[in-house]
This record gives structure tokens, C-alpha cells and sequence, in this order.
């Protein structure tokens, strides 16, 4: 186990694992400090010196924070993950401002998390066939489409309310698709998963991305979900799965 190069140093902090975990000797993480462990009770935290006076935020920092979480995820290691800038003043202060007045409700964290890996699956449409999709299925959008689509150029402006209620009409029946296939989605891959957290589209082509916790042993039934949906959809969905990944998704905000 890797022992700390300055025991009064500020401590990063990167995560929680339980005290009889071990840890690679060769582990470095923020400015390429040894990677160590502080341990109290069942939980011990994973930390490095930050020697350097400087504000943390470089992509550097971002990076090296990520690796040593991503070491443990590999390994199959259970990891209560920490939002990257976690510090601390020293390894006493790790100890009993974080092991000991939480370590209770850190090793409850951890047992939920017992066993299991995070998985995100992102779904998007494929804009030329939901758009004609739509223009095909929904009568009036397609009544709009050819009206405007005929009319001269220097004409346009008799066509500028259709072209606004063209625009409002294809925008909501994409909405509502989206919102029925996240659903339908959800509800196929949600069974294969011990818990679910969805985060809100970010783009309008985004029909769903979700989070789901699996158990390792059936992280190969999960993929063959995935693999399925992708199938039926495919040509109108595409369908990314990213993982595992650090639990942070089912990790409590407090």
C-alpha cells in the first residue's frame, strides 16, 4: 500500500472504498501524487498530497481525478465516487471529519452500490428519418410541407404563417415521439437494471439518457438489451452505450 509523502499535506480526496480493498502501489492521481488510503471503521478514503497552492480546475486535474476512479471501476472494486476539488487539510482531518462523523452512513452508500456498476445509455434520433417520419404520418404537417414547399420565391411571405405553424407542428410531434419511444425504451432496459436514474435531453434528436446500476454478473444480459433495442430501431435511433463508469448517478447529493 502507497504511504503519503507528507502526512500534514492537504488531502485530495477522490472516493470511498471499504478498508480491506487494496489499491495498486503504483497509483498516481493530481499532480502525480502516490495515490493512498485513509482508514477508519469499515470505509477508508482514497487521497494524495496536494502539495502545490494553486486553484484546481486544469484538464490535467480533471483527467488524473477520473483515472483513479476509472482504476477501481476496471478492477470491479466497489467505489463511493467523489465530485472532483474534494480537499481536506490533512489525513487527520480525513479521518475524523470524514470516516468518522459519516462512516456509518458512507458504508450504507456503499453497501447499495455493493456488486454493481454504472451504465449510460443515450439515445438520438437520426434527423432525416424522424423528420420524414413526421412529414409522412401526420396529415397536416404534410398538407403544410407541400404548400410551402410550393410556393415561388418571391411569394415566401404569403406562406410566412404556415411556415411558423409548419415548424410549431413538427416540433411537437417530434416531442411527443421522443417522450413515447424514451418511455418504451426505458421500460425495455430498466428490468435488467437494480436501479434507474434518467437525466433530462439536453437536444431535441435526444429521446432518452439514463443511467442504470447493474449488477456485474449481469452485465452481459444488460448489453444483449441494449443490442435488441438497438435492432428494432435501427435507421430511426441511435443507440450508445457508455460504461461502466462510476457510480456517481446513484450516489446521494448530502
Amino acid at each position: 500500500m502507497t504511504t503519503p509523502q507528507t502526512s500534514g499535506a492537504t488531502q485530495y480526496v477522490y472516493g470511498i472504498i471499504r478498508a480491506d480493498a487494496s489499491i495498486p502501489d503504483d497509483l498516481t492521481g493530481v499532480d502525480d501524487q502516490p495515490v493512498s488510503v485513509v482508514a477508519h471503521g469499515p470505509c477508508a478514503a482514497l487521497v494524495s498530497d496536494l502539495a502545490q497552492q494553486r486553484p484546481l480546475g486544469e484538464r490535467a486535474d480533471l483527467l488524473a481525478h477520473q483515472r483513479v476512479l476509472d482504476v477501481f471501476v476496471s478492477a470491479g472494486v466497489d467505489i463511493l465516487p467523489f465530485r472532483f476539488g474534494a480537499a481536506l487539510g490533512s489525513r487527520e482531518a480525513v479521518e475524523k471529519e470524514l470516516l468518522t462523523e459519516n462512516g456509518e452512513r458512507l458504508s450504507q452508500v456503499l453497501d447499495g452500490l455493493k456488486g454493481r456498476q454504472e451504465l449510460r445509455v443515450k439515445a438520438t434520433y437520426v434527423q432525416e428519418a424522424i423528420l420524414r417520419e413526421v412529414m409522412t404520418e401526420e396529415p397536416e404537417v404534410a398538407e403544410l410541407n407541400e404548400r410551402v414547399r410550393n410556393v415561388p420565391e418571391d411569394a415566401s411571405d404569403a406562406v410566412y404563417y404556415d411556415r411558423v405553424r409548419l415548424g410549431e407542428l413538427v416540433a411537437q410531434s417530434v416531442k411527443r415521439r421522443r417522450d413515447e419511444e424514451g418511455a418504451r425504451l426505458l421500460d425495455g432496459l430498466a428490468p435488467a437494471a437494480s436501479a434507474v436514474a434518467a437525466h433530462p435531453p439536453v437536444r431535441e434528436e435526444d429521446v432518452l439518457d439514463a443511467s442504470f446500476l447493474v449488477e456485474r454478473g449481469k452485465l452481459a444480459d444488460f448489453q444483449r438489451a441494449v443490442d435488441a433495442l438497438a435492432g428494432d430501431t435501427e435507421g430511426r435511433l441511435t443507440l450508445r452505450l457508455v460504461g461502466p463508469l462510476p457510480p456517481y448517478s446513484f450516489v446521494p447529493e448530502e
